[in-house]
């Protein structure tokens, strides 16, 4: 009796573990420890929110390349989106806020390396499944925004049998302050968000497959600071081998602004730019940054981008297109009719035909569609604005205040099946562009 008692908990404990795994719901082991997911809204399909990617990036790691993930003990129950990386946000009366900021900003910690998985239930447990994963890298100007804003789900990928992974990484200071001192401890400074979006990558490598997905069709994908994100994740030696594909939304094409295009932008040149901002903040030395807190850090301002550091990134956008020394994968790349200057129109075409040109598929597609507007709504302004596409090719229409239509919808579903295609199969459904052939599909109501 005594014996039996004693083994009572690791019975009760071997039932749990047998009924979730029938239920659709089983316990798997990823880098870290063991996590459990939860139902999504969608039947069929499971979300894993908050997986710590790497170690928190806080006292000694500020500023430091991320690092292995810490262990935990038991079963991580993951049905809570992690902390989002600090920053001065959206406010409620501005554009942005009003459309896709007006439910608040969730908390906000330094500790912010997780992750979020969207997975259908039948294939989690199962690596022969083999499913293709896609990698969401969000936007913000490299100084705002999280992987699971209003816009951002992964139930229709999922029921469309595409895994869903979204991510949060350093942003501002905290993600790519470049400074004298920093480069004089580590050989260089700065990147240190685009050294998040790679260790997640990497992550994703190695675990994806306990989801039943395949490490070797990751598909990389983002919008505005994150569709450039995805650009520098195509030309770094760290990550262009790791990807199968990308889809590049509103990041511009040929000689874009917004991420490393300018050769002539040295490291010291940035750790002056740094230090300037932070000497201004009284913030004068590296144990003074060390112990300041991210609100300090936040208020000091400056705008600090991804740049050219020898090691994560060693060369420009436009070269490494030229060169060849892009990854030679296929491309999806478009803009929105009203984006914002120079993200889309003739610098992608050009893009567009130089990689036709190099002899590797590429696709071109520009959203149309002017989003209703309400004029009851401090944010009524319609048009086919940067970022609009967003409610469409995550399938979250029900989630906005606009009033979408049933062609909204259809819509929707167009965009949905054209991204998870061409993450399952290099192609979204129509030609690829061609320099005697410049096809370019364009998505708006019928």
């Amino acid at each position: 009796m005594k014996q039996f008692l004693l083994s009572l908990p690791l019975l009760i404990v071997t039932l749990v573990f047998a009924a979730a795994c029938q239920s659709g719901n089983p316990v798997l082991t990823v880098e870290g420890g063991k996590v459990q997911g939860v139902p999504a809204q969608t039947s069929g399909v499971m979300v894993f929110k908050g997986i710590p990617y790497a170690a928190a990036p806080v006292g000694d790691l500020r500023w430091k390349a991320p690092q292995r993930v810490a262990a935990w003990k038991g079963v991580r129950i993951c049905d809570t989106f992690g902390p989002i990386a600090p920053q001065p946000g959206n406010k409620p009366g501005t554009f942005y806020g009003d459309e896709f900021y007006w439910d608040g900003t969730p908390e906000e910690s330094e500790d912010c390396l997780y992750l979020n998985i969207w997975a259908p239930s039948s294939t989690l447990g199962k690596p022969e499944a083999r499913l293709p994963v896609a990698l969401w890298i969000h936007g913000g100007a490299y100084m705002n925004g999280y992987g699971y804003e209003v816009t951002m789900d992964g139930d229709e990928w999922a029921r469309r049998g595409v895994i869903l992974v979204t991510i949060n990484y350093r942003l501002g200071a905290l993600g790519f302050l470049s400074h004298p001192e920093l480069t004089a401890e580590q050989g260089q400074s700065g990147n240190y968000g685009t050294m998040d979006q790679i260790a997640a990558l990497h992550w994703v490598r190695n675990n994806i497959g306990t989801f039943g997905g395949d490490p070797s069709r990751i598909t990389i994908f983002g919008q505005s600071a994150g569709a450039m994100s995805v650009k520098n994740l195509l030309v770094s030696p760290l990550s262009r081998n790791l990807v199968a594909g990308a889809i590049i939304q509103s990041g511009g094409g040929l000689g874009s602004r917004g991420l490393v295009s300018d050769g002539e932008m040295t490291q010291a040149i940035y750790d002056a730019q740094g230090k300037e901002v932070m000497d201004k903040a009284g913030l004068e030395t590296l144990a003074n940054l060390r112990a300041a807190t991210p609100e300090t850090l936040l208020a000091a301002g400056g705008w600090f981008w991804p740049h050219l550091d020898g090691k994560v990134l060693t060369e420009t956008f436009d070269d490494a297109l030229f060169k060849g020394t892009m990854a030679r994968v296929p491309i999806l790349i478009g803009y929105n009719k009203d984006d914002m200057a120079g993200l889309g129109g003739a610098a992608v075409d050009r893009f567009c035909a130089i990689r036709d040109s190099l002899g590797y598929p590429v696709y071109e597609y520009e959203f149309l569609r002017e989003l209703p507007s309400d004029e009851a709504h401090p944010a009524s302004q319609a048009g086919a604005f940067h970022s609009a596409e967003l409610w469409y090719m995550f399938g979250t229409l029900d989630r906005s205040w606009r009033p979408f239509t049933e062609a909204d919808h259809q819509l929707s579903v167009q965009m949905l099946d054209a991204w998870t295609a061409f993450c399952r199969d290099g192609e979204p459904g129509w030609p690829a562009f061609k320099c005697h052939t410049p096809c370019k599909k364009s998505f708006d109501i019928q």
